[in-house]
């Protein structure tokens, strides 16, 4: 009987392990262009950290396969312009969608 159950145990794992496999990974990402990404954000922010415009502004970046989008609140629609002249400059970024909504004074 355990020998049984043992080739059922066998059976079954083979036939569900291109389930797990097409499960495990849905995404067209590759790891390559993960850290691309990861590495642009990271530019990206570290350039408003250094630029006295848009330093300290609450600008949340996020990039996928080169395409940055700014979200959050600044104080002006030159900090706004500004914050995509920045991140537009970093090497590897294909496109940039502002989606900063600017204060009212």
């Amino acid at each position: 009987m355990n020998i049984k159950f043992s080739k059922a145990l066998i059976v079954a794992g083979a036939m569900l392990m291109p389930v797990y496999s097409y499960a495990a990974d849905t995404t067209t990402d590759t790891p390559v262009e993960y850290m691309d990404d990861a590495t642009i954000t990271t530019k990206v922010k570290a350039s408003f950290a250094e630029d006295a415009l848009v330093k300290g502004r609450n600008i949340s970046v996020r990039t996928d396969k080169g395409v940055v989008d700014l979200t959050g609140a600044v104080n002006s629609a030159n900090e706004s312009d500004r914050a995509t002249a920045l991140a537009t400059k970093v090497k590897a970024v294909k496109a940039v969608h502002n989606n900063l909504k600017v204060n009212p004074k």
